[in-house]
């Protein structure tokens, strides 16, 4: 007996099509809070994160019956939403979070900006106040409705027991077609509590929302002839290629065009790192090839990307010879930053596979420049020298402390195959995008457009739920770990054995990197530690609150490294456990930088691969 059954104690049989087959309708009696649980059993929803409330604890009563919906009871809302964003990243499914109102809605308000500004298919279900209290500034009434109207896709506010139905089916369609994004259902009490008639499907009435994948055959010959014609072709590559499930298809197209290739922070695992093609990351801390690529081209074709100013620095100084070939599914995003030379809507998908055969046309026609012809040998040139001189690198500390870019390194070079990474914000954000090897999509998940400082613990939980037999590790730093760590109680107590390495150098890093560079390194509040000298001996890392303790506090297995002849030993033990939550507090130097980086606000032209070292990138015309 289903669930709904057991509920009424009433199941309809299902009704009969004209041939007299059955139809694939289903029609059941229930309560509002009951067609909630089954509209999201029936769109493929197998964990919600959430955190019940008055408003929305009529949903959690038959919730208790599912079971093909598992929920995950987080320690705060926050850490609700981060972690389906995690659990969507990790799978490429829809993740959803279910909170109550008032405050619990607003707590999800800044996960849902992540989601919002990353592109991350995400329903997040809000209870709110009985549908004739709204407007009356009710206990815990908020309107969340226009509190995220501009964060989300759409969002929708659900006053009628007969409407949930359609409206799951609507929100689960919204957020994971077109370009992905949050969608928020904000369902009053009441139509949870009033009765229904429930049928399966529903009908959708979604006027106006018809997302165009098909890219136009003209854009894409022009697109073509281009590329076959460009003398110093960069491919930049942006997250929306991996949401399209797109990466074989790029790999096909940087191959057979011999083109270079730059994966943004949210594409890393899009096209291998180890590939020959691939010319790094871009951006203010990016490799120095990939930013110089992108300024000395004479075409950029942008793949489901949105020209942030991460990546362009001084907006009318990039990329100052190149033409721009712009393809993405959102049309809003197309000419927005920069000029389209071509612009192309579609799926990224579609556009690939599409380009790939118009390219092979141009070839097989021998419509191909002689730069094109010859694999772009005096392009590679460049990029090869420019690469070998200057490539991705750090010093050890002089003091024989741990380098937060070796710890980062060894572990993603000791961990599994297949190994999940995510990352909070700041500086080990950055030396986790350039010191990890991402050979496969979905293996890296990070706050890219938002910088959610906090995202990491609660990410790689949702990652961990959704992806059960991969290794999850959160890259975390100190100031990151004291926003959401209360999420390891959450680990420990539903059997999520997510690892987490915590860069410890005792301040809020990237901020005090700008002020060593900046502001005369004056160190306004971003000492996270007490400054006390133990014995003598300089304080060095966070100590209060000591994360060890802390964690395992929380349930967690804890270990702290502070030499650097224990890093592997460690790392390998922390691998080694897999019933339990991992914590690992790595105490680092705290003058360690990120490298290269180009100063906000200043052209791609001063990247600096070094402290006071500018690369001399030889004469290059503009030909």
């Amino acid at each position: 007996m289903s669930m709904t059954e057991q509920a009424t104690g009433a199941h309809h049989p299902q009704p009969r099509a004209r041939n007299g087959g059955p139809s694939s309708v289903t029609v059941e009696h229930l309560t509002g809070a009951q067609s909630l649980i089954r509209s999201l059993e029936e769109v493929g929803a197998d964990t919600v994160f959430g955190l019940p409330g008055g408003c929305i604890l009529p949903a959690y009563d038959p919730l208790m019956d599912s079971t093909r919906v598992r929920h995950i009871l987080v320690r705060h809302e926050q850490g609700a939403g981060h972690a389906a964003t995690g659990y969507a990243q990790a799978t490429g499914k829809v993740g959803v979070c279910m909170v109550t109102s008032g405050p619990g809605a607003t707590n999800l308000v800044t996960p849902i900006a992540d989601a919002h500004m990353d592109s991350v298919p995400l329903v997040a279900i809000t209870g709110q106040v009985a549908s004739k209290a709204i407007g009356t500034d009710a206990f815990q009434e908020a309107d969340i409705c226009g509190i995220t109207m501009p964060i989300t896709k759409h969002n929708f506010l659900v006053t009628r027991a007969e409407d949930i139905a359609h409206t799951i089916s609507e929100a689960f369609h919204i957020a994971s077609t077109g370009r992905p994004g949050p969608v928020l259902v904000d369902i009053a009490k009441d139509a949870l509590q009033s009765q229904t008639t429930f049928s399966w499907p529903p009908t959708q009435d979604l006027p106006g929302y018809r997302p165009v994948t098909k890219p136009h055959a003209k854009q894409i010959r022009e697109a073509a002839r281009l590329i076959t014609q460009a003398k110093r072709p960069v491919l930049y590559v942006g997250g929306g290629v991996l949401k399209a499930g797109a990466t074989a298809e790029l790999k096909v197209l940087a191959e057979l065009t011999g083109a270079p290739v730059t994966t943004t922070l949210m594409a890393l695992g899009a096209f291998p790192d180890s590939h020959p093609l691939h010319v790094g990351m871009p951006g203010m801390h990016g490799a120095v090839t990939a930013v110089t690529a992108l300024q000395k081209a004479d075409l950029i074709v942008a793949l489901g990307a949105r020209f942030d100013d991460r990546v362009t620095g001084k907006l009318d100084s990039f990329a100052p010879y190149a033409k721009i070939v712009h393809a993405d599914i959102d049309p809003a995003e197309i000419g927005k930053n920069r000029a389209a030379d071509v612009p192309i809507v579609g799926d990224a998908r579609e556009v690939l596979a599409d380009l790939v055969q118009a390219v092979q046309a141009e070839h097989t026609e021998g419509h191909i420049g002689e730069a094109a012809r010859s694999g772009y040998a005096a392009w590679w040139k460049d990029l090869n020298r420019w690469r070998d001189t200057y490539p991705l690198g750090y010093d050890l500390p002089a003091d024989g402390s741990l380098s937060p870019q070796q710890v980062i390194q060894r572990i993603g070079r000791l961990a599994p195959e297949g190994t999940i990474f995510a990352a909070g914000v700041g500086q080990h954000q950055m030396w986790a995008s350039h010191f990890i090897d991402y050979e496969q999509p979905a293996t890296w998940l990070n706050s890219g457009g938002a910088g959610t400082m906090g995202y990491a613990v609660p990410a790689a939980m949702g990652a961990k739920a959704g992806m059960p037999d991969r290794t999850v590790w959160a890259i975390d730093g100190d100031g990151c770990f004291q926003m959401t760590n209360q999420e390891l109680t959450t680990c420990a107590l539903n059997n999520i054995p997510i690892k987490v390495a915590i860069i410890n150098n005792g301040a809020l890093g990237m901020v005090r990197q700008w002020q060593t560079l900046f502001y005369n390194q004056r160190y306004s509040n971003t000492v996270l530690h007490s400054g006390a000298d133990t014995d003598g001996i300089p304080a060095k890392g966070t100590r209060v609150p000591d994360f060890v303790k802390l964690s395992e506090a929380m349930g967690c297995y804890a270990i702290r490294c502070e030499d650097p002849a224990d890093l592997d030993k460690v790392i390998e033990e922390a691998n080694s456990i897999n019933d339990r939550p991992v914590v690992v507090d790595f105490i680092v130097h705290e003058d360690a930088m990120v490298w290269p980086m180009v100063a906000a606000g200043t052209s791609n032209d001063e990247v600096m691969a070094a402290r006071g070292v500018r690369p001399d990138f030889g004469d290059n015309e503009d030909d």
